[in-house]
Formats: C-alpha cells, structure tokens, sequence
C-alpha cells in the first residue's frame, strides 16, 4: 500500500479546540446616590451611595417637630429602603457632630451593626448618645487629609472644613466610576477661632483632579455675601462684658463650643467665674473639657447650685435655651421655673443665636418674660451676638470654583434653597442639564458616561419617634391628634341588652376639650338623647353588628354636634352588653 493510500486511511486530524473565554464578572457601571434626608427640610440629613452591592452612608441626623406633629418628640429618617435590600451597607462617615446630621444614630445601629467613622469630637458626641440608648457601637476615630477605605468600592479622603462645631470635614471620595466630592456643613472663615483654617490648596487639587458629582450645602444660599467670622461674636461679646456690672446670663447652641470657650476666655478677661445650665450644655461642656476642646481652671467653674454665693458682677451662666424651647433651661428661668436661677432686674440676658425658621415665636416669648422680669435682654437684632455656620453665596462661588465639578447636586437646604443653588451653579456655567435638584427617595445615577435622575426609589418619609415608641405613630394617629386639640372628644356609653333588643342604661356622655359641661348642659342633654333616639332605631331594625350600630351613633351626633355648635369633635360610642 502506497503512502499515500495509508495517508488517506488514516482518521484525519483534529482541529485544536478552542479555548472556552473565561467568565469575567461585569461590574456595575453606576454610582447610585441616594438621599434618604436633608432634601427640601432642614435637617434629618442622610445620603447613601451604593455601588456593586455596597452602601456607604453620610450623616444620619434627626429633625425636630412641626407644630402640627403633637406629641412628637423627634423624626428620623426611614431606613426601610436599607433593610430591605441583598445589598451590604459597609460604613456611615460623618462630616460633623450637628443633630441634624447625628441624631438619629442609635437607632440606626439598633438595625445594622456597622462601623461608624469620624472626627474625634462628634465621635465624642456619638458615643454618649449610645450610652444613653444602652448600646455599644464600633466607632473609628478618622484624620483629616489621611486617607481611609471602607468596603472594596470607596475610598475616603476627610478634609478639615470651617463650621459653627469643631472637627468638622468635607469629603473626596474615590469610587469606581468617579470622584464625588461632599461638602458638608460649612462656611469659609479666613480667621477661625480654632485656627483650624481650611486647605484651599488641597481643594484646588481635588478640582484638578477631576470631580464627577458635588454635592454641597445650601442653607445659607439666598443670602448675599460672606457669612461673617466667628471672631465678630467675640468682639461683640467682650464689649458687652467689659461695659456690665450686671449677672450675665448667656444662651447659645450646646454644640457650639468654639464660642462656649471663647465665653468663658472673655468671663475669665473679665474677671468673672462660670456656671453651666442644661443637661445637654453641660454634657457637651464636660466631653469638650476631657477632649481638650475646651480648657477652663476648676476654680473657675463652679457649680450651678452655688451661683446665688457670687456676686453678681463676677458671675456669667452659659446656658441652653436659644431657641425657646419650652423645656429649656431658660425658658425655665424665664418661667420661674429653675431649680437655681431667678431671673431679676439686675440681669443682663444674651442670646448668642438666631431663630432657627419656625421658632421666631417661641423665642419672642422668652424675651417678653425676660423682659417682663426686668432683665435686659440682647439679641442677633441688636448686637452681633451670632454667626451662621453655613456659607453665603459668594463663598459657595469660591467652593464650585476650586472643585469644578462636573455634575452638582445641591443639598442641606429647603426646596427654595435647593433651587437657588442649583441656578447659582448655572450663572456660574453649569449647563442646565448637569444639575439635579432631587427629593429624598430618589435617586441619581452616575457613571462614566453621565447621569440621570431616577425618581422615587425609595421610601424616605420621615419616622416619628414618640416616647419609647419609634414608628407606631403615623399620618393617622397624627390626624386623630389635631382633631382632639382642635374640637376635643364626646364619649358616648350605653349598656344594651341585645336579647332584648333594649337600653338598659344611658347613653350617658362625657367630654375632654369639647365644651365645659357645667355651663352647657342643656346641649349635653340633647345630644344624649339624640344618641338614644338613634341606637333605639337600629335595635328596632334589629341591628345586631356593634359597629354597625357605633358608625350610626357616630355619624348620626357628629352631624347633630355640628349643626349645634360648628364642631367636630372625634365621637367615640362605647357598647356595654348585658
């Protein structure tokens, strides 16, 4: 056989396999920026940012109730959108120890065990609100321009920014499909009592860099200008001090302790001793004295107990209470209701605050109790006993200008100040179509190519916290409470034997903050007997469901009330079978 015969035999050769391509994993192509707080409010800020299944969240602040939310003691945000994803929440980095941005931490920790990051002070801050709440946390002291990562997708650059509290920062974080820059709250202030001023340069550098997406606060957005320097409060303060031989009483934010020290540097000037009021002033006071915030002689300071033994030139009590809130150490005083101090002609009060927006109210009426005492009362509308912490427009200009950033998204701030921010970075050449006003629950994506708003993505209406109770108070409750402290509530209570189909006793009525029923009682008689002519007719009807019967009972009086005296009280029938 020839060879070539044998060749053709032969089974012909296999072609080389191919080689199979290797499964590489496609990662995500999107940033996910989440506000779940701080968007069209003032307070209860928080953002998450999620990539590849892993949630870095910013701030976890509360805000304080409205004046129709009635016996809400604070509102949180709504975590239901963390609890009920796969995806893996890896850190909360805070940019400083305001409420508003740390208030609503334990009960964040008391759903999700993660590891929170920050300066040492709101650290501070944090750690005694988990004492209370009996909880232990994982807290990691972080330092500015010392760059930390947390999960495998964020990389996290804090820098020192300038604010009304110490250790506050802004944020550079590196991610995967770019670079985000948060602001936080801030304000420039060339001459920071601290004399922690902040890094221009660096900031300059981020800009360089390449930012993607800023976010920034808007708080003070429609004010024109500059926000002035912390030492003009000082210079007003020492001057008032200097010219008084009056006891000095002088109410500030318990946060604020750059002007707490700078108090006690001019009472020490002066030649006056310390006390402290308010709990939360005085826990602040004591935190910032172990960190090494606030430094004062132990002589110096003496006990709030002990002031009525100071002559009243030597004496300034640094209290709570800026805001009028009712149960605030001076409005105690204001009330007569301190345990220590009696306000009296010989006192000079101090505000060293503005109102916060919608409590312009409560504040007027400590001064006029103040006032009505006899005390002299100095407020931010006579003297500059007060500075914002948040910065003006011109300095948020100087901020857009060094950070450059791509796309912007304003935040901290009302829907007006959203709004204004967002043409703000316009007429600074922002195109239009680069700045995203969002809501909380909504959602901007962001990658390599662009961004796009996403709205409603998750539940984010505020939780209210009541008591003990966090949740079990809703719109409905809510509701029920306005209408009890707006016409009060009539309880109708009839025993009946449905055997019998019969009254055996009543109705008998009795009301809370309807009417006075001594001096109304004919009206009283009337609506019972109403109330009687009606379940009457449902037992003729042989009506034997209960609810039935109580929905007529209801709407039957409500119209007879209402037709006798323009009310609605919530009416609340209650059966007794027998």
């Amino acid at each position: 056989m020839s060879k070539t015969s044998n060749r053709k035999q032969q089974s012909p050769a296999k072609k080389p396999e191919k080689k199979a391509k290797t499964q590489t994993r496609k990662m995500p192509s999107e940033l996910k920026v989440i506000p779940l707080g701080g968007l069209g409010e003032i307070g209860k800020n928080m953002t998450a940012l999620e990539y590849n299944n892993e949630i870095l969240l910013i701030d976890c602040g509360l805000s304080f109730p409205d004046d129709d939310m009635f016996g809400i003691d604070k509102v949180i945000p709504d975590f239901d959108y963390l609890e009920n994803t796969d995806k893996k929440i890896k850190g909360l980095i805070i940019t400083h120890g305001h409420e508003d941005h740390i208030g609503a931490i334990p009960y964040l920790l008391k759903e999700f065990n993660i590891p929170v990051y920050g300066l040492q002070f709101p650290l501070g801050l944090i750690s005694n609100k988990l004492k209370e709440h009996g909880l232990k946390g994982d807290l990691r002291i972080i330092e500015p321009g010392k760059t930390f990562r947390v999960g495998r997708s964020f990389n996290i650059e804090p820098l020192r920014i300038t604010h009304s509290v110490p250790d506050a920062v802004c944020y550079n974080i590196k991610t995967p499909v770019g670079r985000v820059f948060h602001t936080g709250d801030f304000k420039i202030d060339y001459t920071p009592v601290d004399g922690n001023t902040i890094d221009f340069a660096r900031l300059a550098e981020i800009g360089s860099e390449g930012v993607s997406l800023m976010l920034a606060d808007s708080t003070n957005v429609v004010r024109n200008g500059y926000t002035k320097s912390e030492k003009v409060v000082g210079k007003t303060l020492e001057s008032i001090f200097r010219s008084s031989n009056k006891r000095i009483i002088i109410a500030t934010f318990s946060s604020n302790v750059q002007r707490i020290q700078k108090i006690i540097d001019i009472a020490l000037l002066c030649k006056r001793k310390v006390a402290i009021s308010g709990r939360s002033m005085v826990n602040v006071v004591e935190l910032a004295r172990e960190l090494g915030y606030i430094k004062i002689p132990d002589r110096k300071l003496i006990d709030l107990n002990k002031a009525g033994n100071i002559p009243d030139k030597e004496l300034v009590v640094i209290t709570t209470g800026s805001q009028g809130e009712p149960m605030s150490a001076l409005a105690r005083m204001a009330s007569s209701d301190h345990k220590a101090i009696n306000i009296k002609k010989n006192d000079m009060v101090i505000l060293s605050s503005t109102p916060v927006p919608g409590n312009e109210l409560t504040v007027a009426n400590v001064v006029n109790q103040l006032v009505e005492k006899g005390a002299e009362v100095i407020y931010s509308d006579i003297a500059e006993t007060h500075v914002s912490g948040h910065a003006c427009k011109e300095e948020l200009k100087l901020m857009h200008s060094l950070i450059r950033p791509k796309y912007f998204m304003p935040a901290h701030g009302e829907f007006r100040h959203l709004q204004t921010h967002a043409d703000l970075a316009a007429e600074l050449g922002m195109p239009r179509e680069n700045i995203f006003i969002l809501k909380n629950g909504d959602c901007l994506e962001l990658t390599q190519k662009g961004a796009k708003k996403i709205e409603n993505v998750a539940q984010a209406e505020g939780i209210f916290v009541d008591g003990l109770g966090v949740g079990d108070v809703g719109n409905i409750v809510l509701r029920d409470r306005r209408l009890l402290s707006e016409s009060g509530l009539i309880i109708v209570v009839t025993a009946i034997d449905k055997q019998a189909r019969q009254i055996v006793s009543g109705p008998d009525i009795i009301t809370r903050g309807f009417v006075y029923v001594r001096e109304n009682e004919d009206l009283i008689d009337a609506a019972c007997m109403k109330a009687e002519e009606i379940i009457e007719l449902c037992l003729h009807k042989n009506v034997k469901d209960w609810n039935g019967i109580k929905t007529a009972v209801r709407e039957g009086l409500k119209k007879y009330i209402y037709s006798k005296t323009g009310r609605s009280p919530i009416i609340l029938p209650v059966f007794m079978e027998v």
